[in-house]
């Protein structure tokens, strides 16, 4: 009787890695499309679908530099920013610490 109840339980073990995981949230086209989803459903009930993420903040960040873009220009930086999964301020913010570091080190 023993062997036999091991024996079922490798097959729940094996029927579980074998059974792929489908999410409750469906596929969404567009952000406004998800804010509309949740708008409705509640988050808590998809809680065990989200995994924790590190978030950084920066620090001391007291003025401010407003600069003008191209349309074209800004597009573009936006897009590369999106690819990297962080906003175009950061990305700009990035590059001019990467070329202030540069050009000290001349």
């Amino acid at each position: 009787m023993t062997l036999r109840y091991i024996t079922n339980c490798e097959e729940v073990i094996m029927m579980k890695q074998t059974k792929k995981l489908v999410s409750k949230i469906p596929q969404f086209k567009n952000r406004e499309e998800e804010a509309k989803f949740f708008e409705t459903h509640s988050i808590s009930d998809y809680l065990d679908e989200f995994k924790p993420v590190e978030a950084r903040f920066a620090k001391n960040l007291s003025e401010g530099l407003h600069i003008r873009l191209d349309p074209d220009t800004l597009v573009k930086l936006r897009h590369e920013a999106q690819e990297k999964g962080i906003g175009p301020t950061t990305l700009v913010r990035m590059w001019i610490r990467e070329q202030l570091g540069s050009s000290n080190n001349v």
